[in-house]
């Protein structure tokens, strides 16, 4: 029984030696990257793309409803023959246009997810070097989900020394 408590004892000395030595601290990432200055330029960016894309699915939508519109006019006159014709070139429109929804969301993240790195890239790095620099043994992102516990009394905000490592003010 002894063995077992003193094997115990010396199990949990560390981890409570790493416990008292842990400096902790907690960081807000959405509140930085929404105060970076290279969001607004990001955002226009993406709006012009998407803008882009608009006007293109539209064309799209104008030559299904003009053809489906012809085909309306031509249905209670022409042959079968015309009728699937005129089906099947309604129906690759409509295939078209979807693909080009597919296409044009996946085109979107690829872009979204090109300008955005470089700004998460500098804000990780910004958080590595503070994180350095105080001696932290932990940063918990507030912006990522609530930890089980968080008490801040504890542990020192880092968004403000982020901020500053990032000259945002």
């Amino acid at each position: 029984m002894t063995k077992k408590l003193i094997i115990l004892l010396l199990a949990i000395a560390p981890i409570a030696a790493f416990a008292q030595n842990a400096k902790l601290a907690h960081i807000n990432t959405s509140e930085l990257f929404n105060q970076m200055p290279e969001i607004p330029g990001i955002e226009t960016q993406l709006n012009t793309k998407q803008e882009e894309i608009s006007k293109n699915g539209q064309a799209l939508v104008d030559e299904l409803n003009k053809k489906y519109e012809e085909f309306q006019k031509l249905a209670p006159t022409s042959s079968e023959a015309v009728k699937a014709d005129q089906q099947k070139q309604l129906d690759q429109i409509q295939e078209r246009y979807q693909m080009f929804v597919q296409n044009s969301q996946r085109e979107m993240d690829e872009l979204r997810q090109k300008l955005l790195a470089p700004v998460q890239q500098k804000i990780a790095t910004a958080i590595k070097a503070v994180g350095d620099e105080k001696g932290y043994t932990y940063i918990f992102d507030l912006a990522a989900g609530n930890p089980v516990y968080f008490n801040a009394t504890n542990a020192e905000d880092a968004t403000p020394l982020v901020k500053t490592k990032l000259g945002i003010k």
